[in-house]
């Protein structure tokens, strides 16, 4: 069976991958349980760049197959932050919850709506030198209380749009369907299966 690494430590993204891969012929390798953890420099350009960079240096140890993503959550009224720094915003060591609460401060001096974005740039890539990519953006905004016991990160203080509930209320059945790492799933699923030789 055809081995796919996950270039992430994050058990939430992992999780989440795994359910939308999970009807192909694979099997997901999670670095963590090989002992495989890898320092990434993100040198914090684009989520397409830090992806690739991820995606390259796991190919490099395992000559799998690899997934990598970057994802950031983008709020309109900070002028897109935290953008590339929303897994760093509050500083290293720092949980999800510190992260929320210190982006809800540099958010309450500002009316509302907080109109805001998830982005997810994903990388495949081989080890013969092979970079495919793909983009999935998920609309919403950012709302002052926390609702939901899902998902991770800002998922419950993230409102999707048209759906009245945050990533944290919404099942995994359903954040596969609306998220934005699943789009970018979605949307570069036909050249996994073509670069992997799926029909």
């Amino acid at each position: 069976m055809t081995e796919l690494v996950i270039a992430s430590t994050n058990p939430g993204k992992i999780q989440e991958i795994d359910a939308l891969l999970h009807h192909l012929p694979i099997t997901l390798i999670n670095p963590k349980k090989l002992g495989l953890i890898l320092e990434i420099s993100e040198e914090n350009d684009s989520y397409l760049n830090n992806a690739r960079r991820k995606a390259q240096a796991y190919v490099e140890r395992t000559g799998c197959w690899t997934l990598a993503d970057d994802t950031g959550l983008e709020v309109d009224v900070l002028d897109g932050a935290p953008g590339l720094q929303s897994a760093r915003l509050a500083g290293p060591g720092r949980s999800d919850f510190d992260r929320r609460i210190l982006l809800l401060s540099l958010l309450h001096s500002h009316p509302r709506p907080w109109l805001a974005r998830f982005r997810c740039a994903m990388v495949l890539a081989g080890s013969a030198g092979s970079i495919d990519s793909a983009e999935g953006i998920c609309e919403g905004e950012i709302i002052p209380q926390e609702r939901g016991d899902h998902g991770f990160g800002y998922d419950p203080i993230f409102l999707l749009a048209g759906v009245n509930k945050t990533m944290a209320e919404l099942t995994l059945e359903e954040k596969n369907h609306l998220s934005h790492r699943a789009r970018a799933i979605q949307a570069i699923l036909p050249v996994l299966k073509e670069r992997l030789g799926f029909p």
